[in-house]
């Protein structure tokens, strides 16, 4: 417990400090622009009118209070990120993203502030057919994968055999698998505990056992170490004082009302 009052006052010092050094214009701050798909619950949700909610969405509130300036949301598409998250002037995005050598190209990470991995997600009738990679990897299995993501790329990756399917939107999915036209989407664990509890008939598979592990990040711009001080400072501090377990259990605790 020591080491985390420690930690979280290390981080808010840090903050307090970049804060300061940050000089504001007569017309105040500029705006911190978070870009954010929207449609990777628990992390982001977006309500179609430029309204989002979810734990990163919550996180980078939290941020932009602490630093003094007021929150832009930017909608960005998982497939657009490379070329969209420049062109949009993003400072951060935010959403669920997962650490990956691709995403490194084009944007700075922050630190992990939580780990998650694949599971897949398959009708509960359905749930001993398609438990194991082994399983999954047949010709006649019907797998779908939202597009441009790291779930397109594993299961590109660990499914060669099965049928694969792109979907443009990572929402109506899992009525693909509901109305019986896919049998299995491997997507974060953290999601898909989310998902069943709006599914009923859709069965998340062992996410205490994903098949694999990968850090949770945000992406800040490049060439922005006042930037970057900021977001890991936060985020720090977050994850000693056990915010971002609290936000988690918000949304996928036993008690869960988000």
């Amino acid at each position: 417990m020591r080491v985390r009052h420690i930690a979280a006052g290390l981080a808010a010092g840090v903050i307090s400090l970049v804060a300061v050094a940050v000089p504001a214009d007569a017309e105040g701050p500029a705006a911190l622009r978070v870009c954010t798909t929207g449609d990777y619950p628990p992390y982001s949700v977006g309500d179609g009118n430029g309204g989002y909610r979810g734990v990163d969405i919550d996180l980078a509130r939290g941020l932009a209070a602490t630093v003094g300036r007021p929150i832009e949301f930017v909608p960005l598409t998982w497939s657009s990120m490379k070329t969209d998250f420049a062109a949009l002037n993003c400072d951060i995005a935010a959403g669920g993203i997962s650490d990956s050598a691709a995403r490194r190209e084009f944007a700075e990470f922050s630190m992990t502030y939580g780990t998650d991995g694949k599971a897949p997600i398959t009708r509960t009738a359905d749930a001993d057919r398609y438990a194991t990679i082994e399983q999954i990897n047949r010709p006649e299995v019907r797998v779908i994968a939202n597009r441009g993501g790291t779930n397109e790329e594993f299961a590109r990756k660990n499914f060669p055999n099965a049928q694969l399917t792109l979907w443009p939107d990572n929402v109506t999915i899992f009525d693909e698998i509901a109305q019986g036209r896919a049998d299995v989407f491997a997507t974060d664990s953290v999601e898909g505990r989310y998902r069943v509890r709006t599914h009923p008939d859709l069965t998340v598979l062992h996410p205490d056992r994903p098949f694999d592990s990968f850090g949770k990040v945000f992406l800040v711009r490049k060439n922005d170490p006042v930037l970057a001080a900021e977001v890991n400072a936060w985020l720090a501090a977050q994850t000693a004082t056990g915010g971002v377990d609290r936000l988690f259990a918000d949304w996928i605790g036993p008690g869960a009302t988000a």
